[in-house]
């Protein structure tokens, strides 16, 4: 998803290649790609001083971007963070380096020598540290440009309370660097000393966001459109307010580490409370600043919302971003034991017979009862949508921002040349989202989440197949990162071009082939549960 935009110089950095003989690291290029990155939950069993119970082994990221980065149209939304077309910042139990190809040493070489050099994973099993970094001086706190706004939008300011520090990287310099701890609303004192492990990526208009903390896990994927300042508004906002809303359903702040009986649908009904109330204060910024910026009514995005607690998943989406997980196709696990008993590892040899199961819902003009929902809501406007497009715009029918889409005054406000033609006043696109609970089972392997552009060239079963075989082979592999090679890969085979000629098409010119694809795998595989998860009244 997104437009044209205008380009950004941007190199790379590189390491030493694993399982991929006789490549060549290709030189420093003026283009970025995209980041990789690892997350490794610590075992209990290893570390008696961790508190995190977390029933997943690995998260594994990639993002690769295609279209060229804007600027933020008013830097009111702006710390100074993630302005490259390319980006990745993180706490320091993150592994991450940039995309970088490698040249295949001869025609004719295996398949494997032409995707990036190894990822974070493989790194972190095989070698030292990536990068040693040097600690930043801490930044001073950056106010708001128009004081009218403060009520409106949290004023940042760096905690020193976590003692965490920042790793860097970005297509600028390529290298990781540490600095302050990340910037978390000052307005919420529930962030002060807690344990939490983040990290925050964008490639193109894409934006990743995760947050781990030895009570849950946060994982968001913004797929945004026509400008960034929507994208980056959810970044700095949105976790802060699910957070918020959960407080005292999912845990409590004087026994953070009592386990409550979680009711699910409170859980699910919070996350859309902090989604309502992000996005209300979004369009209260492009209402105040209409006059002078009227484009913010243009920008929208997509939202995936992960949040994870021991076997719990809740998921909520706004447009055509999916999670889906992958099971083994015999289902006779039953789900978890009752009883609460301690977790333990076993190590298998590898995946097989793995199916595919989507948890959330697209909502995009050819789901039928998405286009008829929005014809109905509009029976007097018989181009509600055309070209299967809502008003001939855009492909989903619920979005984040977009207030143009929403009510008339944003439609209004903007030039004659980008207006519709809105009929009565109903919104034509909503940012009511799908909101699903999933309970983890046993033969669970893993769960995928992506922005769309992963489902342009591959169907869930797909996906899920050439993860179970990636991982079967190499699973110390970058799973993640193999499914933006794969994608690269698939772009390039219809398009008759080699894959490292298609990387050289520069940002934004890339966008003809492919759209900004961001992917993240939460993996279980080497885990299993028998199942430190109390259920009610046992």
């Amino acid at each position: 998803m997104g437009i044209k935009l205008r380009h950004l110089r941007l190199c790379f950095a590189g390491d030493e290649i694993s399982r991929r003989r006789n490549g060549v690291v290709s030189g420093v290029s003026d283009e970025g790609f995209g980041h990789s990155f690892c997350y490794v939950s610590p075992d209990p069993a290893e570390d008696a001083h961790t508190h995190q119970h977390h029933t997943f082994r690995t998260i594994s990221g990639a993002f690769i971007s295609a279209n060229a980065s804007a600027p933020l149209s008013t830097e009111t939304f702006s710390d100074g963070s993630l302005s490259k077309a390319s980006a990745f910042e993180s706490s320091e139990l993150f592994n991450s380096i940039p995309l970088q190809p490698i040249i295949p040493a001869a025609r004719g070489s295996d398949p494997i020598e032409r995707g990036f050099l190894s990822g974070p994973i493989q790194r972190s099993f095989l070698s030292e540290p990536l990068d040693r970094r040097r600690r930043l001086p801490k930044s001073k706190n950056r106010s708001l440009l128009r004081s009218k706004l403060k009520a409106l939008i949290p004023k940042f300011r760096r905690s020193n309370s976590s003692g965490q520090h920042r790793n860097r990287i970005d297509g600028e310099s390529g290298g990781a660097t540490a600095a302050s701890p990340c910037d978390w609303n000052g307005d919420d004192e529930s962030f002060d000393g807690k344990n939490l492990q983040w990290a925050q990526g964008k490639a193109g208009e894409d934006t990743v966001h995760l947050v781990i903390s030895d009570e849950h896990v946060f994982v968001a994927i913004y797929d945004g459109f026509n400008g960034p300042d929507a994208t980056h508004f959810l970044l700095t906002n949105l976790y802060a307010n699910v957070h918020r809303e959960l407080r005292g359903i999912l845990w409590t702040e004087t026994e953070p580490h009592r386990r409550p009986a979680a009711d699910h649908s409170r859980v699910l009904e919070a996350m859309r409370e902090g989604l309502r109330k992000t996005e209300e204060s979004y369009l209260d910024v492009a209402d105040l600043m209409m006059a002078e910026n009227p484009e913010l009514s243009l920008m929208g995005s997509c939202v995936l919302v992960m949040v994870m607690k021991g076997a719990d998943v809740y998921l909520m989406n706004v447009g055509d971003s999916r999670a889906i997980v992958a099971q083994q196709r015999d289902d006779s696990g039953g789900g978890f034991p009752r009883k609460k008993m301690k977790m333990r590892k076993v190590y298998e040899e590898s995946l097989c017979n793995l199916s595919s199961r989507q948890l959330t819902m697209d909502h995009t003009t050819s789901i039928k009862e998405e286009a008829r929902r929005i014809k109905q809501e509009h029976p007097d406007d018989p181009s509600a949508i055309t070209n299967h497009r809502v008003k001939g715009y855009l492909k989903v029918t619920r979005a984040f921002g977009a207030g143009f889409l929403k009510h008339p005054k944003w439609n209004e406000a903007l030039l004659e040349t980008f207006r519709i033609d809105y009929v009565g006043t109903s919104p034509y696109v909503t940012c009511s989202p799908h909101l699903f609970h999933y309970t983890l089972l046993p033969n669970d392997a893993f769960l995928i989440l992506s922005s769309d552009g992963l489902y342009q060239y591959f169907t869930n079963q797909e996906v899920v197949s050439k993860l179970e075989t990636f991982m079967a082979a190499f699973p110390e592999g970058d799973p993640a990162q193999h499914l933006v090679e794969e994608v690269v890969f698939r772009t390039a085979k219809r398009a008759g071009l080699e894959f490292r000629e298609l990387l050289d098409v520069p940002q934004g010119d890339r966008r003809k082939y492919h759209d900004d694809v961001s992917i993240i795998v939460v993996s279980f595989q080497g885990r299993i549960w028998q199942s430190h998860h109390r259920v009610p009244g046992n």
